[in-house]
């Protein structure tokens, strides 16, 4: 396990500031930035934890579900999108109607083109989990 011991190293080293800040600046953004920062920073704030304790959720159900690590990251939209929504809803950033989403009260956007949005992030997701974190994975020897 010689290989890349700079890539574990900097992994190692990034894996307590990843799990901290990103909550830090969630509670800074929330009690004191308007609304359109905290529609915009809110979820960057998050993801990088989320990602993180999704891959070792992976790493951990693995060797019991066999499910390769592209569908098991394309998995975790259907987390986020739900949770997101439910934030952003209860921040006041959308109204949900019975035909468009309302950003701020001033941009309705047709669920159609959101269902489509979804679609191309489920295709994203799968490639960046199956080629990124699992090569990620395979050079930490985790995989």
């Amino acid at each position: 396990m010689n290989t890349h011991p700079y890539i574990r190293a900097f992994l190692a080293g990034v894996f307590v500031p990843t799990l901290i800040l990103p909550l830090l600046l969630v509670a800074f953004i929330v009690l004191r930035l308007v609304p359109i920062e905290r529609g915009l920073v809110f979820p960057l704030a998050l993801v990088p934890a989320v990602w993180g304790l999704w891959s070792m959720l992976w790493l951990w159900s693995h060797p019991r579900t066999h499910l390769p690590i592209g569908i098991h990251g394309a998995l975790l939209p259907f987390l986020l999108l739900p949770c997101g929504a439910a934030v952003a809803r209860h921040l006041g950033i959308v109204t949900f109607g019975s035909d468009s989403v309302t950003w701020f009260q001033a941009l309705h956007i047709p669920y159609a083109p959101i269902a489509c949005g979804f679609a191309v992030g489920l295709a994203v997701y799968y490639l960046v989990w199956k080629y990124i974190v699992g090569f990620l994975n395979r050079m930490l020897g985790i995989a």
